[in-house]
């Protein structure tokens, strides 16, 4: 919601045309993501006439203060919601940075890769704002990504397997 999203918008905005269609995956209490993603959306179809994308919604693995119990719950059926999804959407890339949304999304594709069905690329861009430590959706995708881009060299010296690129966004 709100930072999560314009820092994706403005990584997609740098995409060629070539990454079509897009799918936005959004939690199903997110308001405002939905409008912001249109809007570029619109902004984006004026460039590339053929720009194709779909919205869909999943249950928020977490909210925020939520008991980390709870929130294993909640996101074990974010990932059982997730599944159907990537397995319909069959993503060639997945390209996320942060919300907690995209854990379940990219354990569905990690899933799906692991059973031979799909193997989805993940990419993690870890937020602007992480400075010295990882969010929790980092320090779980981590593990999972094939890509995982940090923005401050000092990110780069605690996770040696992440990439430095400076600000990306």
């Amino acid at each position: 919601t709100g930072g999560h999203t314009t820092e994706i918008l403005r990584l997609l905005s740098c995409l060629s045309e070539s990454y079509s269609p897009r799918h936005y995956v959004l939690a199903d209490s997110d308001k405002m993501s939905e409008a912001k993603i249109r809007s570029f959306e619109q902004k984006r179809a004026e460039t590339f006439s053929k720009s194709q994308f779909t919205l869909d919604r999943i249950p928020r693995s977490r909210e925020v203060r939520q008991s980390w119990i709870s929130s294993v719950v909640t996101t074990l059926f974010s990932i059982l919601y997730s599944l159907p999804l990537t397995y319909k959407r069959k993503p060639d890339l997945i390209l996320c940075n942060g919300p907690g949304t995209c854990v379940p999304v990219c354990l569905s594709a990690f899933l799906l890769g692991l059973l031979r069905i799909k193997r989805t690329i993940i990419v993690y861009v870890e937020s602007i704002c992480r400075v010295e430590t990882l969010s929790l959706s980092g320090k779980i995708l981590y593990y999972f990504s094939d890509y995982f881009i940090v923005q401050w060299p000092d990110l780069k010296k605690k996770y040696p397997k992440s990439v430095y690129l400076g600000r990306i966004v």
